[in-house]
């Protein structure tokens, strides 16, 4: 006589626990990697996911079975407008703390920044703001987050005032220290995407790449200023001994939160087995036999709770390519949910966690493949058909 297997593999990663909300929208990066670089650069970037669609690539991959032929594969498309680099943080090593320790920052105002952003844009008919407009959505957006940084000011030109102090005397006597490490702090300019906000997402970057000094050189120069993704993901992957892997062709960590899906079930959040719907089952069928067999609950038993809106990290990304005019890759009647993709963009290959309009954070890999490639792939296609309906 037949019966009921009674055994399963277990459902459900024991790696992601406690699968509860994230902490924070925009995730904080709690490791970054060291790249043996000789120019120094940023090591992240922010991006708001717009959707997907697909191309056809010629496959670079030298031992890969469809080397040389034409494949298919499926692309996000993320909108990256210019980030403002609003300060810079300085570390030192602390026995103590066991680790880094802060030793202060700087920040600068982003008016000349926004301004060159402006510039940029003049002629953009999507974005449609002009210099004076941008600044003040700007500043309005950024007193929500910094409010001891940004006052309303009745007598400046955009109605906000930047309290800055001064910058650069207080730089130098940060960086005279003997200091380990350097990082920057960066905004998004969301009010020139059509996601509808104007409160900037705020994230510390390191920086990486030459010594100390040459660092510290580089944020002088760019402090207060504005980076575009071309800026940072720029140049060839690999010169001559040097390999540059965050960069068109390379590869990016992607560090997002998923799509919240609220309080679920057993059956949904870790897709396990219904039970026997036997003689009426009155005591119900979507659930488990037992939480434990008789001394408590065990911690890895698939229980109800919170689904989705988890902060996840997805390794090895590769970058199919950058560029600057977003109307080049948004489909026709833009994307569902999100529009026009109206200033700079990125393309991956793959998915990409989170819904429509999330921010996304794209690190320097920290644990790259072995296979580095030569150059980004050459692309034969790619669908801009409507995806209204799909």
């Amino acid at each position: 006589m037949g019966h009921r297997k009674k055994s399963a593999p277990r459902r459900g990663s024991l790696g992601v626990r406690p699968r509860k909300r994230a902490a924070r929208l925009v995730p904080r990066v709690r490791s970054w990697p060291d790249p043996a670089i000789s120019q120094p650069m940023l090591l992240g970037y922010l991006a708001y996911k717009a959707g997907m669609t697909h191309a056809i690539i010629i496959d670079d991959r030298p031992h890969s079975r469809t080397s040389g032929k034409e494949i298919f594969v499926p692309i996000t498309v993320l909108e990256a407008p210019p980030i403002i680099v609003l300060g810079a943080r300085f570390y030192k090593y602390s026995i103590s703390a066991g680790g880094l320790l802060s030793i202060g920052d700087v920040v600068r105002s982003p008016v000349d920044g926004l301004v060159k952003v402006a510039e940029m844009f003049k002629d953009n008919e999507f974005v449609g703001l002009t210099e004076r407009e941008l600044v003040k959505k700007y500043l309005h957006g950024l007193r929500k987050r910094l409010p001891s940084l940004v006052k309303p000011d009745k007598s400046s030109e955009y109605g906000y005032a930047f309290i800055e102090k001064d910058w650069e005397a207080r730089l130098d006597k940060l960086a005279s220290g003997d200091i380990r490490d350097v990082r920057v702090l960066v905004s998004t300019i969301p009010v020139l995407t059509g996601i509808g906000k104007k409160a900037p997402e705020l994230l510390e970057i390191r920086v990486g790449g030459g010594t100390i000094e040459d660092r510290v050189k580089y944020i002088k120069n760019i402090l207060g200023g504005a980076l575009t993704v071309r800026d940072v993901l720029s140049g060839p992957i690999k010169q001559g001994e040097e390999i540059k892997l965050f960069s068109e062709g390379g590869y990016a960590d992607v560090i997002g939160v998923t799509k919240g899906k609220g309080f679920q079930g057993v059956i949904k959040r870790f897709g396990v087995k219904e039970l026997p719907r036997w003689h009426k089952h009155r005591k119900g069928s979507r659930k488990i036999g037992a939480r434990s067999y008789g001394s408590g609950v065990m911690a890895t038993t698939p229980q109800a709770g919170q689904m989705g809106y988890h902060r996840r990290t997805d390794y090895n990304k590769r970058i199919i390519k950058t560029g600057e005019n977003g109307l080049e890759v948004t489909p026709k009647g833009g994307f569902v949910g999100y529009g026009i993709v109206r200033t700079h963009y990125v393309l991956l290959h793959g998915s990409v966690m989170g819904p429509r309009k999330r921010v996304v954070v794209l690190r320097y890999p920290i644990r790259p493949p072995d296979w580095v490639p030569e150059s980004a792939p050459q692309i034969v296609y790619l669908s801009l058909s409507s995806k209204q309906g799909v």
